[in-house]
């Protein structure tokens, strides 16, 4: 008669077959059974164990659809002929130590994070209200195939066309914008669907994880530095990119404000070829500081050749992962013909319950809360650098966006001054992190100092953290 290991303590802790089944897999994997032996009847098996029939029936029924035994009509259960599992010298159930993972315990850190947004300050009853009512009259779009709207729900981007067009000045219909998962989604179908062989141009320093996307997958892309404009016009008549991917209103990370008259020369640039195009990236224009919102260079597009991206995740939360394209009615077709296999990436219910949001007017009530709040905190902090650094500070790009960038007059190296970070619990980013392709030069550390998460009664404390840091 077959024995399992079965303790008492066991029949308690989980359900019996799956008891009996773990240990018949066991046996048949050890090849304690023969191929084609035959198992006890599910009677015996059961007066065995002291367990009912059915708990063994169970346990049969799982080991027959995983395909470890098979059935004969009137006879039984019998043992399927199996392969011997290779086990690899040395193989161990532990995780590697390389690969381990820890939560995230920052007790008593402050942040300098440029990429976070106060999530202390989110409306979430509001928020949660906006689900509600979308789960209430939007059902049809919640139980649709998504398959249906590779660019997202139409009304979704109805609602976000004309937030658009108010707020930003871009010109567009909804059947022009696209909805992804994040940035970096957006530009790898684009990638995908029109530059394959396209080379792109990217400004010195910039946003590196859209370099490391476009670079890993064999794209030709070259970097080009900045001048108190902006990007430089002279390289980019050198190299003749066939894509421009830049950031003109908030330059990512100096902070560089575009001007009219450079853009205007970048929309010339791009008119005279047909293969000419430039990606937009508006990551953070929501949040301007003494003086009016910066129209879109989108908006001023008169060739059909900018392709405008922007994102929730500065203005709403960064877990909610939606950010939007408007692509250029020319390549349009082209779009949805190579891309009508993919599976949108915005849940239906984030995408419906943004709209909700928007239409009610809560959006708007939030990012005029949040642009006073974010002010108060950029002007504290610049006041708090100055009383502490003096003229050893000089701040670049501070007015606009939810950063600014830094550079200090010290001996000390960055990787000095990151070190002593860490130790005083200030999580801080150097300019060295933006770099694509050139070296920085470290005779004058330069850090990137985003405020959106630092409190106004924590500035203090962060900047004096910030002095020992700098100067040890």
């Amino acid at each position: 008669m077959l024995t399992l290991n079965m303790r008492s303590a066991d029949r308690k802790s989980d359900y019996i077959y799956r008891q009996i089944y773990r240990q018949l897999k066991k046996e048949i994997l050890l090849h304690h059974f023969l191929p084609h032996e035959k198992l006890p009847s599910k009677r015996d098996l059961a007066k065995g164990l002291k367990v009912s029939v059915n708990s063994v029936n169970s346990a049969y029924q799982q080991l027959l659809a995983e395909g470890y035994i098979y059935a004969k009509e009137r006879s039984g259960f019998y043992v399927e002929k199996l392969d011997t599992l290779p086990v690899p010298f040395g193989s161990s159930r532990a995780l590697n130590p390389e690969l381990a993972e820890s939560p995230d315990s920052r007790k008593d850190w402050l942040s300098f994070s440029h990429m976070s947004a106060d999530r202390s300050c989110f409306p979430f009853d509001s928020w949660l209200n906006c689900e509600h009512k979308a789960l209430r009259s939007r059902r049809t779009e919640l139980s649709d195939d998504p398959s249906r709207f590779p660019q997202g729900i139409y009304s979704v981007r109805r609602t976000i066309s004309r937030l658009l067009s108010v707020t930003r000045g871009v010109k567009c219909f909804p059947e022009q914008i696209v909805l992804g998962g994040g940035t970096q989604v957006l530009v790898q179908l684009l990638r995908q669907s029109f530059f394959q062989n396209a080379t792109f141009a990217m400004e010195e320093p910039g946003y590196k994880r859209i370099y490391r996307l476009l670079t890993m997958q064999h794209a030709d892309v070259r970097t080009i530095e900045l001048d108190d404009r902006g990007i430089k016009m002279n390289e980019i008549n050198r190299i003749n990119p066939d894509v421009l991917y830049i950031t003109p209103s908030h330059q990512f990370p100096t902070g560089i404000v575009m001007p009219i008259s450079r853009r205007i020369q970048l929309l010339n640039w791009a008119s005279r070829s047909e293969n000419r195009f430039i990606i937009e990236d508006d990551y953070d224009s929501e949040f301007k500081y003494e003086c009016d919102t910066i129209p879109s260079l989108q908006g001023l597009d008169a060739f059909d050749k900018v392709i405008y991206i922007g994102t929730f995740s500065k203005s709403l939360l960064p877990g909610l992962r939606i950010s939007y394209m408007v692509l250029p009615q020319r390549l349009l077709k082209a779009f949805r013909e190579k891309s009508r296999f993919i599976m949108q990436t915005c849940s239906a219910l984030i995408q419906l319950t943004l709209q909700e949001f928007i239409d009610s007017g809560e959006y708007r009530k939030h990012i005029k809360r949040m642009k006073q709040i974010y002010s108060e905190r950029r002007m504290r902090l610049i006041e708090e650098l100055g009383k502490k650094f003096g003229d050893d500070v000089t701040i670049y790009g501070a007015n606009a966006g939810l950063h600014f960038m830094s550079a200090f007059k010290s001996g000390e190296t960055v990787d000095a001054i990151l070190r002593r970070a860490d130790e005083e619990k200030l999580e801080l980013y150097s300019l060295r992190r933006c770099f694509l392709r050139s070296c920085i030069n470290d005779r004058e550390p330069r850090f990137i100092l985003g405020f959106a998460n630092l409190s106004k009664e924590n500035i203090e404390e962060g900047v004096n953290r910030l002095y020992r840091a700098v100067y040890g």
